[in-house]
């Protein structure tokens, strides 16, 4: 601002009579934008007041001025929403990891709510609701034409008692219905286990939680595996999780980065954008990182997977992720409410922004439906006899008793790997990754 003025001041004689000249018919116009503002903010007040005095039923003035306000925003694009003062309460309790409802991430497209993602463990995600899932009715009732506070405020209700949704699913002929049983959520933030060598870190959400779940469950994995050398890598598995808090997503990416940009936030104006960077320090000590996303990956999801991708500190598999690259700030308000305000778009250390394209992973794989009873079925029976199955083989002498049982314990580690692609084919992917990596053994 100092350099503003002295660059001003030392050209104003000269630029005298030019500015005469300009500032006329700026100021005409800026002007006659101020006056058309004041005509239709009175245009406002005078339907506010015609409705007051005509409307066939009489109408609450507060909850009037606060659906004009909620449309104002929601007009914006889907992220920006007028939060009640009771909304707001929920707001605050969900950032800190407890609420009620379904327990699914929703936004508004097509005038339907679509589905971002199901919460790990939830009454949505038991039910089978999937990310991209389009909810047209609840209870019968049409939800097209309703703001997605309105759509949200269906879904509510005691816990315990049950909501019919109406799913439209791509691949599927017809919408179908769904019976879920609201219930309180819970949200388990961290899930940890291992998998043979490797360290498996399911991360449902991002709020103020997450960073520290994180880092101490991976620590206990790491403890009980007897040392980090005694681990092959790490699978950060980011697969439906919405989103959150952006300061928990910094703190994440920068859990692996030693340094670097992390993530740049761009706002209207140049000042009002900002850079994250990341501190010396890395949990996985080197360690090579295997990071899974899809299509119910969004905001805080994508900064963290687009860091370690850009970085390449980590190998992104999955399918593309959802592409909400916007920063929402919460502005509370006098009537004890609050304006979820876009204020920026964020970029990846790249300088990349993912808004509306999703990060695209390093090795698409995609989960295949789940087989059928039967097929399993199918495939156990298909398992061919090997010449230890015939009577009368041979015995191995080649081996001694200890290493014919470290080849039957490497075996059965093989099996349990193969039973996880069944269960679930990208974290087996995954993890063959780590063991790939692991069997080049380290970079020089």
């Amino acid at each position: 601002m100092k350099k503003f003025l002295m660059a001003a001041a030392g050209g104003t004689v000269l630029g005298v009579i030019a500015t005469t000249q300009i500032a006329a018919p700026l100021l005409a116009q800026e002007a006659a934008k101020t006056e058309n503002v004041y005509e239709q903010l009175d245009l406002f007040g005078d339907i506010f007041e015609r409705i007051r005095a005509q409307y066939v039923e009489e109408v609450d003035s507060g909850e009037l001025i606060e659906a004009a306000i909620d449309g104002m925003l929601t007009s914006l694009d889907p992220h920006s929403s007028y939060l009640s003062p009771k909304d707001a309460i929920k707001m605050r309790e969900q950032t800190r990891g407890e609420f009620g409802g379904l327990g699914i991430e929703v936004t508004q497209e097509d005038g339907f709510v679509k589905v971002v993602s199901p919460i790990d463990g939830t009454p949505a995600d038991e039910a089978g609701i999937e990310a991209g899932d389009f909810i047209t009715h609840v209870d019968g009732e049409s939800l097209l034409g309703l703001v997605l506070d309105e759509a949200v405020d269906l879904m509510r209700g005691p816990v315990g008692s049950d909501i019919v949704i109406t799913v439209v699913r791509e691949g599927e002929g017809e919408p179908f219905d769904v019976t879920i049983t609201r219930d309180t959520i819970e949200l388990t933030v961290v899930r940890s286990r291992t998998e043979g060598d490797s360290v498996v870190l399911r991360l449902s959400t991002f709020n103020d939680q997450t960073y520290p779940k994180m880092a101490e469950q991976l620590a206990e994995k790491v403890e009980a595996a007897g040392g980090i050398d005694n681990i092959n890598g790490f699978v950060i598995d980011l697969r439906n999780n919405p989103g959150g808090l952006l300061t928990q997503a910094i703190k994440v990416s920068d859990a692996f980065l030693n340094e670097g940009e992390i993530v740049s936030t761009r706002g209207r104006e140049a000042s009002d954008g900002d850079r994250f960077n990341a501190k010396m320090g890395d949990l996985a000590e080197g360690k090579p990182i295997v990071v899974l996303i899809n299509g119910g990956s969004a905001s805080a999801s994508e900064i963290v997977a687009g860091a370690l991708q850009d970085h390449r500190r980590a190998i992104v598999i999955g399918t593309k992720s959802f592409g909400k690259g916007s920063v929402q700030t919460v502005m509370p308000l006098r009537s004890e409410g609050a304006m979820r305000l876009t204020t920026a778009r964020y970029y990846t250390p790249s300088g990349r922004s993912i808004q509306s394209l999703g990060v695209s992973p390093d090795i698409i794989v995609a989960q295949p439906p789940r087989a059928t009873e039967s097929e399993e079925e199918e495939t156990t029976v298909r398992r061919s006899r090997s010449e230890a199955d015939l009577r009368g083989s041979l015995n191995n002498d080649s081996l001694s008793e200890d290493e014919i049982k470290q080849i039957e314990a490497d075996r059965e580690k093989a099996e349990k790997a193969a039973d996880l692609r069944i269960e679930d084919y990208q974290l087996a992917y995954a993890i063959d990754i780590l063991k790939g990596l692991s069997a080049l053994g380290p970079k020089d």
